[in-house]
Formats: C-alpha cells, structure tokens, sequence
C-alpha cells in the first residue's frame, strides 16, 4: 500500500500579505490580533492548495513565528495537524522528518541584512548575521538547508518580492509568491490578503504537483559557520559551548558542524543564550 505524501507547512509572519510594521508581529501590541488573522488565513490558503493536488496528503503545519503560537487553532483547516510552542526540536521546522516529501513557506521574510526587505532578520534581533562555508544565510536558506538534511525540497515560498528573491537564489526550481513589495524594513505596497490567498493556493497546487522537478537543498559536511551576535555577553556565554570559539573582535563565534543538522542545532542554542542578560 502506498503512503500518503507528507507535506509540511512552516509559517511565519513578517511576510504575510498586509503585515508591514513590528506592532503586526508582536503580541504584547495593540495591531497583533489582526496580524494573526492574516497569518492563520494564508496558512489555510496553502492548505487548500496542497489538498486540492493531492486529497490524501498528510499536512502538518509549523507555527514558526516568535512564540510559535500565534496560528488560531480553532480558525486552522481541521485537516492538519498543528505544531506549536517552544522550544522544540527543528525550530521553525517542527514536524519534519525523513518521510516529509516537500515542505512550504508561508509568510517568510529576507535575511538580516538585506535591503529594502519588510521586517528583515535572522531568527531574532540577537543575530547580526550567519555564514555557513562563508555564504550568509538567513531562515531561509537555513531552514531550506535543513529540510534538504532530511531529503526534502523547499518547493513554495510566500512572502514579499526580496524573500522570494532569495529563496529562487538557492532554488531556482521552487515556486514563489510575492505578496508584497518591500519599500523598507517596515513599509511595503502589498495585495489585498484575498487576493494574495488566490495566488497562494493555485501557487501551492502548482507546487506539489511539480515538486519532483525541484531537488532539495544539501549542503556537503563538514560546514564552517560564523554567527555575529549582537551583545558582547552573548559571545561570553556562547564560548562556553565546547567546539564554539570566539573570531577576533568582540561579536563574532565560530564553530565547525558535521552537517546542517548539527548546525542548526548550535545556532538555535546560540539565540536562546541570547535571552540571558547580565547580571
């Protein structure tokens, strides 16, 4: 008997169609509740683009943004299954495994870094930049990376015109949805969200139906990586990690991954550690 595809869907928030600014992302303001609407919508968009080509996969999706609980559960298609909290392990990529066939982005910004970008950053304002073999990466890019680990291809990405950018510059193959154009970190001329869930769905359709043609993204052990931090006492905690050394300078840590895996690991302890202040 055949296996039913597995699909999953990590989303996050910061390029969800008509989310511009910080006060959209962030629970403790005013403009949250309304930027969580958005996000739970397009989520569902995809889903029911993913089952529209293929009735039988199985769908996981990954809130990926901040806390990872800002998906509405009972607004979520009861189809899936839903991943949320922290920490856990794989981070944004919560559910993956060796039996995902293709995975999806929703709602995914650019790199730290990049420019002009809505709300761009690299998993959270600790991290000023991340090289890997000397490349910069950002949650794109590592998170691509991570799902080709487990021989998965990144086969849709949701977001505004630079994510899209960035994600075709790994994977040409993959299928891309800009739903807004970035004038700034927090300005952007963006479709109205139905409009970005139409193209959403017949995007991820497409995707699926095409993902064969699309190879997964790997990266070659062993994997020399740089994390630039933003606070110097974060580079003292780090240091403490075995393998991890501090570059010269006072922001800089480098340590040597076996493979993306093992990598992504490390980075996201790095950020943790980030979230301990002096003293």
């Amino acid at each position: 008997m055949t296996k039913p595809l597995r699909v999953l869907i990590s989303a996050d928030m910061e390029g969800v169609a008509g989310v511009v600014h910080p006060t959209e992302t962030n629970p403790e303001r005013y403009d949250y509740e309304r930027g969580r609407r958005l996000m739970t919508a397009e989520v569902n968009a995809v889903i029911a683009g993913v089952l529209d080509a293929v009735p039988e996969a199985a769908v996981r999706v990954a809130d990926a943004h901040g806390t990872f609980r800002n998906i509405l559960p009972e607004e979520l298609d009861r189809r899936v299954r839903l991943v949320r909290g922290r920490p856990r392990p794989l981070g944004m990529l919560g559910g993956l495994d060796d039996t995902t066939g293709a995975v999806l982005f929703v709602g995914y910004h650019a790199r730290a870094g990049a420019g002009p970008a809505v709300l761009a950053h690299t998993i959270s304002d600790a991290v000023l930049d991340l090289r890997i073999n000397g490349q910069s990466m950002g949650e794109i890019g590592l998170n691509t990376a991570l799902a080709g680990h487990h021989g998965a291809p990144v086969v849709l990405l949701g977001g505004d015109d630079a994510a899209c950018a960035e994600l075709n510059a790994l994977v040409p193959a993959a299928v891309t949805v800009p739903v807004k154009v970035a004038l700034g970190q927090a300005a952007g001329e963006t479709l109205h969200p139905e409009e970005a869930r139409e193209r959403l769905r017949a995007a991820a359709t497409r995707a699926i139906e095409n993902r064969a043609q699309v190879p997964p993204l790997t990266l070659t052990g062993p994997l020399a990586v740089e994390v630039d931090l933003y606070a110097p006492a974060t580079v003292d905690l780090a240091t403490l990690i075995p393998g991890v050394s501090r570059a010269p300078g006072a922001r800089t840590v480098t340590f040597t991954a076996e493979n993306t895996s093992q990598a992504h690991s490390l980075i996201q302890l790095l950020t943790h550690l980030a979230q301990i202040k002096p003293t």
